[in-house]
C-alpha cells in the first residue's frame, strides 16, 4: 500500500467532532451496561423467581461473548470495513436491548444478553481504529482521549443510573434506556463517518484461529469465573483452564503457519506494541480488582449505606474521564510515553496511599488519596491507547483496537480473581481463616492494606514495561511489515 493511503483522512473539524459523539455513544452505551446489569441481579433473582447463579449468567454470557470473540470481529473490520461493522454491532446492540426489555424469562434473558455481546464486539473492538483513521497522528491523543473519558464516565455512572432506573420503574428501564441512544448513535454513524479502509487483494478469514480464539478466551473467563466461586483446586476450574492453555498454545502455533492469520504475530515484535499492551493489561488487573474489594472497605469497615458506597467508587473513573482528554492533549504534544509513564508513577503512589486507610479514615480522606489514584489512572490510559493505535499500519488498526480491547477485558477477568484471591489470604491469615463476609473489621483492614500494596507491585512491572517501549524509530522500520510501515502517524513518533 502506498505511504499515501496510509495517511488519516481529511476532514472538517465538525465532522470529526460529530464522528466522536457518535462513537463515544457506542462506546457509553456498552460500558454503561455492565454497571447496571450488576446492580440489577437482586431484582432480577426475585422477578424471574430463580437462583443467583443462573441469573449470574446474564453477565456470563454478554461477557464470553464479547471477550472470546473479539479478536475475529476487529479482524473482519480490517477485511470488511469498520464503518459497516460498527454500524452493524450498534443495530444488533440496540435492538437485542429491546429484546432484554421484553424477555419472559431468565433463559430468553441469557440469550438476549448474548446477542448484546456480539453487538458490543464490534462497538467496543472497533472504535479507536475509526478514530485512529479520521484523526491524525498530531490530535490522535485528544480523540483517544475522549474515548477513555467516556469509557470511565460509562463505568462510574453504570451503577447509580441503573439504581435510580430501577427505583423509578423497574428492571426493564435498564436495557430500554440503551435503545433512543442506540437510536441516534446509529444516524450519526451513518451519516458522518466516512467509508473504512480495507485490506487490498483477495483475504481469506482464518475460521481455525478464531475458533480456537473463542475456546481460548472463552474457557478462560469461564475457568476464572469457576476459580473464584469454586475454589482454583475444582475440577471444573482446572479442566477449563486446561482447555485454555492447550487451545491458546494450538492458536499460536496455528498463527504462526497460515498464510493469513486471524493475528500477525510479528506486530508483536514492535516493543512500542507489545509493551503498552502489557502496561494496560497490568494496569487493568488492579482497576478491576480494586473495584472488588472496595466495597467490602466501605460497607463492613465504615458501615457506609449503598447510595453512599456507589458515590465513593465513582471518584476515581470521574477523575480519569475528566482528565483524559488533557492527558491525550499532552500525548500530542510531548511524550507518549512520558505521560503515561507518570500516569503509572501516580496510581503506584495512590496505591500506596490507598494502603494506609483504617477505619477511622474520612470521606475527604478517602477523596484525596484516590484523586492521586484517579488523576494517574486518567493520565495513563490515553496516551497507552494512542501508542498502542499508532504502532501498527493503518490496514491493521482493527486488530489493534481488539487486542486493546482484550487487554482491558482480560485484566478485568484476572484482577477480579487474583487480587480477590490475595484480599481472601490475607484476611485469612489474620482471623484464623475467616471468610472474607464473616471476617472482623480488623481482619478487613489488614487484608485491604495489604492486597493494594500488592496492586502496587503490579503497577511497578507496568511502569518497568512502560519505560521499555523505545522512544526512538524502530531500527527494523525499513524491514517490512508493520515495523516498517509506521502504522497511522507511525509508531516512533515518540
Amino acid at each position: 500500500m502506498a505511504q499515501l493511503e496510509r495517511q488519516p483522512l481529511t476532514l472538517p473539524d465538525s465532522q470529526k467532532n460529530w464522528i466522536l459523539l457518535g462513537v463515544g455513544l457506542g462506546v457509553f452505551m456498552s460500558t454503561l451496561d455492565v454497571g447496571i446489569i450488576n446492580v440489577a441481579l437482586p431484582t432480577l433473582v426475585q422477578a424471574f423467581n430463580t437462583s443467583f447463579p443462573t441469573t449470574q449468567w446474564a453477565v456470563l454470557s454478554y461477557q464470553l461473548v464479547s471477550s472470546g470473540l473479539v479478536l475475529g470481529a476487529t479482524r473482519l473490520g480490517d477485511m470488511w470495513g469498520k464503518k459497516s461493522l460498527y454500524q452493524g454491532g450498534l443495530v444488533l446492540f440496540t435492538l437485542s436491548s429491546l429484546l432484554c426489555g421484553f424477555a419472559p424469562t431468565i433463559e430468553w434473558l441469557i440469550g438476549f444478553r448474548a446477542l448484546q455481546g456480539l453487538g458490543a464486539v464490534f462497538m467496543s473492538g472497533l472504535a479507536l481504529a475509526i478514530i485512529t483513521e479520521v484523526f491524525p497522528s498530531s490530535e490522535r491523543g485528544r480523540a483517544v482521549g475522549v474515548i477513555g473519558s467516556v469509557v470511565s464516565l460509562g463505568i462510574a455512572f453504570g451503577p447509580s443510573a441503573g439504581g435510580l432506573l430501577l427505583s423509578l420503574s423497574g428492571w426493564h428501564s435498564i436495557f430500554f434506556i440503551n435503545v433512543p441512544l442506540g437510536i441516534i448513535a446509529s444516524f450519526l454513524i451513518a451519516r458522518v463517518v466516512p467509508p473504512s479502509v480495507c485490506i487490498e487483494g483477495k483475504q481469506k478469514f482464518d475460521f481455525l484461529g478464531a475458533i480456537l480464539a473463542l475456546l481460548t478466551l472463552g474457557s478462560f473467563g469461564l475457568g476464572m469465573t469457576q476459580g473464584q466461586s469454586q475454589g482454583f483446586s475444582s475440577t471444573n476450574a482446572l479442566v477449563l483452564l486446561a482447555i485454555a492453555t492447550v487451545s491458546f498454545t494450538t492458536f499460536l502455533v496455528v498463527e504462526a503457519i497460515v498464510e493469513q492469520p486471524l493475528l500477525e504475530l510479528h506486530l508483536f515484535r514492535n516493543l512500542q506494541l507489545s509493551m503498552s499492551l502489557l502496561s494496560g493489561w497490568l494496569a487493568f488487573i488492579v482497576i478491576g480488582g480494586s473495584l472488588l474489594i472496595v466495597p467490602f472497605f466501605l460497607e463492613d469497615v465504615k458501615h457506609y449505606p449503598t447510595v453512599k458506597v456507589g458515590l465513593l467508587l465513582a471518584v476515581s473513573p470521574v477523575l480519569s474521564g475528566l482528565i483524559a482528554p488533557w492527558s491525550g492533549r499532552l500525548s500530542d504534544r510531548f511524550s507518549p510515553r512520558l505521560i503515561s509513564s507518570l500516569g503509572l508513577g501516580l496510581m503506584i503512589g495512590g496505591c500506596l496511599a490507598i494502603s494506609t486507610f483504617d477505619a477511622k479514615i474520612s470521606e475527604l480522606g478517602y477523596v484525596s488519596r484516590y484523586f492521586i489514584y484517579g488523576i494517574g489512572l486518567g493520565l495513563f490510559q490515553s496516551p497507552n491507547n494512542s501508542t498502542v493505535m499508532g504502532a501498527v499500519p493503518r490496514e491493521r488498526l482493527g486488530i489493534a483496537s481488539g487486542l486493546l480491547s482484550l487487554s482491558r477485558t482480560l485484566g478485568n477477568t484476572v484482577g477480579v480473581s487474583l487480587i480477590g484471591a490475595v484480599f481472601g489470604a490475607l484476611i485469612a491469615s489474620m482471623s484464623a481463616g475467616a471468610d472474607v463476609s464473616v471476617a472482623p473489621p480488623e481482619a478487613i483492614v489488614a487484608g485491604f492494606q495489604g492486597t493494594f500494596r500488592f496492586a502496587a507491585l503490579i503497577l511497578c512491572g507496568a511502569a518497568v514495561a512502560s519505560v521499555l517501549r523505545i522512544s526512538k524509530r524502530q531500527g527494523s522500520r525499513g524491514a517490512g511489515g508493520a515495523e516498517g510501515a509506521g502504522g497511522a502517524g507511525g509508531a516512533g513518533e515518540e
